[in-house]
């Protein structure tokens, strides 16, 4: 029987996905390289290989991300003083498994929106749900659910990831709905579903950024005191990314000075401490 002919079976078993490699396996097994349980087995992996990839194509899509990241991407040699190792096993995503967030701070140009990426991506690998959002925007956006009567459908939306993504926090300070609407989000959040917020202020600069210090203490207590903390200092990988860097390679590798945070906070706050504050 040739693969074609058994196209219409398939496609009614929704198996279609086995056609794409169906005459591969038919060939193999003629040539005596495969016996029919081995043949059937392999069957049935490029299906479920095929189904996995369209899922996580699906999951990416509607993570949102800015760009696609992976840890393997990333350059750790760069910054010998980044926390490679830890960020690595946040990348088990056994934080998700146990509904912890992940703070990630320090100086701009050091990676940090790669390493939350690809800590998403690689949740999304392991097929939990992700949202990326930029603050800003995050913010805006819920705050026209007030104007609109959507806001309760717009929360729910980034409360329901298992892995919600939130970069670019403390660019400005928040208006008060901005804050009440923080204080909602995290509220939903805690101890259900895990948050990565990514800054370039350490966690204990951010309080000031609310105007009412008594909802400022609610919210960040149980987001601040309850992540594991990872602090990124170093050298800007932004100079080494311009059009003429091959020529003023030299030059360009010593423009990132070391932030204030490198010797300060990292004593005091450490690179991978839970439960600070």
């Amino acid at each position: 029987m040739k693969a074609h002919h058994l196209e219409r079976k398939l496609k009614a078993l929704q198996l279609g996905g086995m056609l794409e490699t169906l005459q591969l396996r038919l060939d193999q097994a003629q040539k005596g390289e495969l016996g029919y349980l081995v043949f059937l087995e392999m069957l049935l992996e490029d299906e479920i290989e095929r189904r996995a990839q369209k899922a996580l194509s699906r999951r990416l899509a509607r993570a949102r991300f800015e760009e696609l990241k992976t840890l393997a991407d990333f350059d750790f040699s760069y910054n010998p003083k980044i926390p490679a190792a830890a960020i690595r096993d946040l990348a088990t995503c056994r934080f998700i498994e146990r509904k912890e967030s992940v703070l990630i701070y320090g100086p701009v140009g050091t990676g940090k929106s790669h390493v939350a990426q690809a800590l998403g991506y690689a949740a999304c690998q392991q097929g939990y749900e992700v949202l990326y959002a930029k603050a800003p925007r995050l913010l805006s956006d819920l705050g026209g659910g007030h104007a609109d009567g959507t806001w309760g459908a717009r929360i729910r939306r980034y409360a329901k990831p298992d892995l919600l993504i939130v970069d670019d926090f403390g660019l400005r300070d928040l208006s008060a709905q901005q804050a009440e609407d923080l204080y909602e989000l995290i509220c939903e959040r805690h101890q259900r579903a895990s948050t990565i917020v990514v800054s370039n202020r350490a966690p204990q600069d951010w309080y000031p950024l609310f105007p009412n210090p008594v909802l400022a203490e609610g919210a960040l207590d149980r987001l601040v005191n309850s992540a594991h903390h990872v602090l990124m200092v170093g050298k800007s990988y932004r100079p080494m990314r311009r059009p003429d860097r091959t020529a003023s390679a030299g030059s360009a590798a010593g423009l990132g000075s070391e932030h204030p945070l490198d010797e300060s906070a990292g004593a005091s706050i450490g690179s991978t401490q839970k439960g600070q504050q």
